[in-house]
């Protein structure tokens, strides 16, 4: 649940309701993939810091996200190179 005058995730739960309600729509750009990934990360690393009961579980969630924006930041790379 999140604390009363903030809009910010405090449990493992409450992060993944946050990462599935601002998903990108298929189809979207990579550049808005890649901000949805980096964004889940700082959450999840954010919310690791508060909820320590599930601070392992969130730390792994920080290594996907930021996995997968750096496989999105290939992806833009390698289309750039391919149109120069």
């Amino acid at each position: 649940m999140t604390t009363p005058g903030r809009n910010e995730p405090q449990t493992l739960a409450d992060a993944h309701a946050v990462a599935s309600a601002r998903r990108p729509k298929p189809g979207s750009s990579l550049a808005t993939w890649l901000k949805f990934h980096k964004e889940n990360a700082r959450m999840y690393q954010a919310v690791s810091d508060v909820d320590r009961w599930h601070h392992h579980e969130l730390k792994y969630w920080v290594g996907y996200e930021e996995r997968k924006a750096r496989e999105v930041a290939a992806q833009i790379q390698k289309e750039k190179s391919q149109v120069s």
